[in-house]
């Protein structure tokens, strides 16, 4: 079935095959890779070798929403994302800002960024109408409660149904302001305030997800669930995050948010290629 592409600034990012969004965390203490690239020219070098490797999307943070992270403030946040956004514009490549704050997001569109992706799904005040105001895309996220305390015993009665639901009611927020569906992506959120059992739910049901009509992006790369799943450290979960993240893509997901992209552009023209996506 043909999809629309999504429109992301002054981008057209077809949907023929799913995109792999690179991911720069300029930050001290994300989960993977915090502190590996807080300066700023390290996070261009990182990116660059991103966008190498064939990264369709690279997404820039500049605070960790990890389990038990705690925020930081707007001035830092900006200090950290803004000179890497302005290092890397010139490389034509589609930048993703990921942030929950509404400051940072006027920001990173003034300099440039072609989507807004936002664990908080749009829900601090002003944000919808900065990005209703721009042509940016919106990744809207599922998260329950705060990164801090998400991983505390969350609950659901059906957590496919809920996901799903407030995923929905966001989107239908962005397009009540104005918002292309075209621009609205929608993430079920693996790993914020979910168990195990509840992310294996989640990925199960993509395809679900994927059936609203919204482009749906899918991130597990080196997720905790590997570790409780597999008992797999930090460091040792490249194969299980690559085959989750395909058959994520193999059940609908069109974007997959990863660290690894080159592994994960081998594998997605492995599965092309034997004609199962």
């Amino acid at each position: 079935m043909a999809h629309s592409p999504i429109i992301a600034g002054n981008h057209l990012l077809p949907r023929q095959r799913p995109l792999v969004m690179g991911i720069v965390n300029v930050t001290v203490d994300s989960f993977s890779d915090g502190g590996k690239f807080l300066s700023h020219q390290a996070a261009i070098e990182h990116a660059l070798r991103l966008i190498d490797e064939g990264a369709d999307i690279v997404d820039i943070g500049g605070e960790s929403t990890r389990p038990g992270a705690n925020p930081i403030g707007v001035a830092e946040e900006l200090d950290r994302v803004l000179p890497v956004i302005e290092g890397l514009i010139a490389t034509g490549t589609p930048l993703s800002l990921d942030t929950r704050k509404p400051e940072v997001m006027a920001a990173g569109i003034k300099a440039g960024v072609a989507m807004v992706n936002d664990v908080n799904a749009l829900r601090a005040p002003g944000a919808i109408e900065i990005c209703a105001a721009a042509n940016v895309a919106v990744c809207l996220m599922h998260m329950q409660g705060e990164p801090a305390s998400m991983q505390v015993r969350p609950q659901y009665a059906d957590v496919v149904a809920e996901v799903r639901q407030f995923l929905l009611t966001r989107a239908a927020a962005c397009t009540g302001v104005g918002i292309d569906a075209r621009r609205v992506v929608i993430d079920p959120g693996i790993g914020f305030g979910k168990s195990l059992e509840h992310n294996l739910a989640l990925l199960r049901a993509v395809g679900e997800f994927a059936g609203s009509g919204f482009a749906v992006m899918v991130g597990v790369s080196r997720k905790a669930m590997f570790k409780a799943l597999l008992d797999r450290a930090t460091d040792d979960r490249l194969v299980p995050s690559v085959v989750t993240s395909v058959i994520a893509a193999q059940r609908g997901a069109a974007i997959l948010r990863v660290h690894d992209v080159r592994e994960t552009r081998d594998a997605l023209r492995i599965v092309e290629a034997l004609g199962s996506i």
